[in-house]
């Protein structure tokens, strides 16, 4: 009888997946209307913070 050795393939590490963690201080008003977003919207926190910061992003004009 053979013995068979079996090996998984390796996940990524944190950080790994594309994606970085990053902390940030909000004001407690801020944070109540994300809530209220995330509830109306069935969408975690995490996932509005980043869809309104991309949307964000492509519309921001830098001014010297």
């Amino acid at each position: 009888m053979t013995k068979e050795i079996k090996i998984t393939k390796k996940r990524p590490c944190r950080g790994d997946d594309g994606h970085k963690t990053v902390s940030v201080r909000m004001r407690d008003e801020l944070v109540e209307r994300l809530d209220r977003l995330s509830a109306e919207t069935n969408r975690s926190r995490n996932e509005l913070i980043n869809i309104l910061l991309e949307s964000a992003l492509s519309i921001v004009k830098v001014e010297e």
